[in-house]
């Protein structure tokens, strides 16, 4: 039951007229009845014509999709930028300019400049602010594009605070300055200036609140537009990027273990695969249609999936299962689809089922190329290739049949758990549910022990966040088979509850957050639960799912009439804090030491020496929606297989010295000068 004071108000102010008396009083019930007699009005001023860019301003996600922040792939900051470049990329499709120049000022300010053919400048106004207006609509060399709506770069000018756009042709170019879609100014001069066009935004940061490019997505972005068009150059920031083999280097350049034999890379009209198998579980896949990065996959992906077992399989003429030739593929497919449907209006899942209206459909084409070409280069390479690979997949099957007993076991008991899984707090929305907009908030908590778990448990969203308790310190996974992942129960029920037994196409939760506390066992069994992921589900790190959890090391309080620095005070009372203290959550010594300054003399500190220490209260403020994330990421340079066996290999001599050598004994000093 709440008490009064959570509530923050006094019992005599809490009564209030019962809403039932309200609306049955007399003069509310005349009310009620007149406005029953009386419906609203539906007439000519009822109906409103919205401007193109007013339709845009007003309804962003039936253009952009998402809106966000810029901390995913996904978000809408990026959907402007990839609307600009695609045009782009376009005039280099169409042979017009083999360089594009991308530079963004401050993380929020966005400037492309390509050397294609410029944008006609006669229509330039309309091809930048008026809906439906494009030149590509009959042009059967784009028809292969995603960008066909005529939305595009309009969509970029209406959500943008300031949008500039240059067309160099001829000797001339026209400037044109806009401000929220609206033009402000427009001036053609005269030019020495290669053909091609200038265009520089800045996303309206009312819609993108707190808002900020992240380098690394947009390189990743950049990259992969090279990749899929050889001999494109595109500086970024004054770094040059550039692929000549296409999916090859996509591969060559994301891959974190050594292929087993060399890249599979073949190129046909409208289709380009690459693959490999390397020393890791799981199957590992990077699409694209148009151009454009299916992150969740599609029609042709699944087409790939299943072309390429059955083109091997039916190759070696043995009962091979599916899933040992695919365990441990590394591979990329890119088609060209006219006029692609997509399941969501981020475009990152293909639901196309024909390659072109009325055409030849994605899973006939796809398996017709897989089955002439992969099988000609199986038979052209068979000693560096095809013995290679005949020996994986019969390693997978040995692995398989090994543990096909422990297997059925564990599945049993994951069925059982599905019921009543002892360690899993759920929530309500899960990532898998398609539909619900909150999908993408959906988060699973991994924790050590029950104090820690039930703070969180107390204090989580029970919407989107779970919670995921282990005993203590899990089993240390490296250099071990799958086959732990079902004998051992805890390892077997995280299994379950992901929902990765069979990839990530099934996973309930859009972030895996490693919740310890933050001292040596805490970061013991942090290391413990990545090198699990690492070692048999690396793609969920590789996709960007895994998390840690910061939690504050100290609380700095003071109330606020001892504290002396009246700026802490306002801020205090500015983000409504009625509290009679003033409370600072530190996450390093850094921060303890100026809180120190800030709310002395002589404030209350608290070392927080576990996540069990922190009550319910104040934890839903550390896991609420400015919760600290580090995500955790997998590069190619990373060397994992080599990392995991010098942290969690045998205790060698080589790693005794470095112990040794580094070791810092803390000392706890009085803070006497800070105080």
């Amino acid at each position: 039951m709440l008490q009064e004071e959570h509530l923050g108000v006094k019992s005599e102010e809490r009564r209030v007229k019962n809403p039932i008396e309200t609306i049955m009083s007399e003069d509310n019930i005349n009310n009620l009845s007149s406005a029953a007699e009386q419906p609203v009005e539906y007439n000519d001023d009822n109906i409103r014509h919205l401007s193109d860019m007013e339709h845009v301003r007003t309804r962003p996600g039936m253009y952009i999709g998402r809106l966000g922040d810029g901390s995913l792939p996904e978000d809408g900051i990026y959907v402007l930028l990839k609307e600009v470049l695609d045009n782009s990329i376009d005039e280099f499709k169409m042979h017009a300019g083999d360089r594009i120049e991308v530079d963004i000022e401050d993380n929020l300010r966005v400037a492309v400049r390509d050397y294609g053919r410029g944008i006609p400048q006669g229509k330039l106004v309309e091809a930048v602010s008026v809906l439906n207006t494009g030149g590509k609509y009959d042009s059967k060399a784009f028809k292969k594009s995603v960008g066909l709506n005529g939305v595009g770069v309009k969509a970029v000018n209406a959500l943008s605070s300031h949008f500039e756009v240059k067309s160099f042709r001829d000797g001339k170019v026209r400037h044109l300055t806009f401000e929220k879609g609206i033009l402000i100014s427009d001036k053609t001069s005269k030019t020495q200036d290669e053909n091609g066009t200038y265009i520089y935004f800045e996303p309206d940061n009312t819609l993108f609140k707190n808002y900020s490019f992240h380098g690394e997505i947009v390189e990743v972005m950049l990259r992969n537009y090279t990749y899929l068009n050889s001999g494109l150059t595109i500086m970024y920031n004054g770094r040059r990027i550039k692929s000549r083999n296409g999916l090859e280097d996509l591969l060559n350049d994301n891959m974190t273990n050594d292929g087993l034999y060399p890249i599979v890379h073949i190129v046909g009209e409208d289709i380009e695969i690459a693959f490999t198998h390397a020393n890791q579980y799981g199957e590992e896949y990077h699409s694209f249609v148009n151009g454009q990065h299916t992150t969740q996959g599609g029609t042709h992906q699944s087409a790939f999936k299943e072309h390429i077992a059955k083109t091997i399989k039916e190759f070696f003429d043995k009962n091979y299962e599916y899933t040992d030739i695919r365990n441990g593929i590394v591979a990329a497919i890119a088609i060209n689809v006219e006029e692609p449907v997509f399941e969501s209006q981020t475009k990152i899942k293909l639901g196309s089922t024909q390659m072109a209206p009325d055409g030849e459909s994605i899973n006939k084409y796809v398996g017709d190329f897989l089955k002439r070409e992969v099988d000609n280069y199986l038979h052209i390479h068979k000693e560096d290739c095809a013995d290679i690979l005949e020996q994986k997949i019969k390693e997978n099957e040995r692995e398989r049949k090994a543990m096909a007993g422990v297997t059925k076991l564990a599945r049993e008991r994951a069925k059982k758990a599905n019921l009543h899984n002892r360690k899993l707090r759920d929530c309500r929305i899960h990532y898998c549910d398609v539909k619900n907009e909150r999908k993408e908030e959906s988060s699973i908590f991994i924790t050590e022990g029950d104090s820690a778990s039930g703070s969180i448990t107390k204090s989580r969203d029970v919407n989107t966040q779970a919670v995921f308790s282990l005993r203590g310190k899990p089993l240390n996974c490296f250099g071990l088979t799958k086959k732990v992942v079902y004998e051992n129960e805890e390892f077997n029920l995280l299994q379950a509850a992901l929902d990765i037994e069979d990839g990530l196409d099934t996973l309930r939760y859009n972030k895996v957050i490693v919740a310890t506390d933050a001292d040596v066992d805490g970061m013991h069994i942090r290391l413990l639960i990545i090198t699990f992921f690492l070692q048999f589900f690396p793609d969920l790190i590789k996709k960007g799912h895994v998390y840690v959890l910061q939690t504050p090391l100290f609380r700095v309080r003071n109330k606020k009439t001892k504290i002396k620095n009246k700026q802490a005070i306002e801020q205090a009372v500015a983000t409504s804090k009625k509290s009679e203290f003033v409370t600072r959550y530190c996450y390093s010594d850094e921060e303890r030491q100026q809180a120190i300054k800030d709310l002395g003399p002589d404030p209350e500190i608290t070392r927080f020496k576990g996540l069990g220490e922190i009550s319910p209260e104040e934890f839903v403020h550390f896991i609420g929606p400015d919760m600290r994330l580090e995500q955790v990421t997998l590069h190619k340079t990373d060397q994992v297989s080599k990392l995991l066996e010098y942290y969690m290999g045998k205790n060698t001599m080589e790693r005794q010295n470095f112990i040794i050598d580094n070791l810092v004994v803390e000392e706890d000093l009085p803070d006497e000068e800070l105080a």
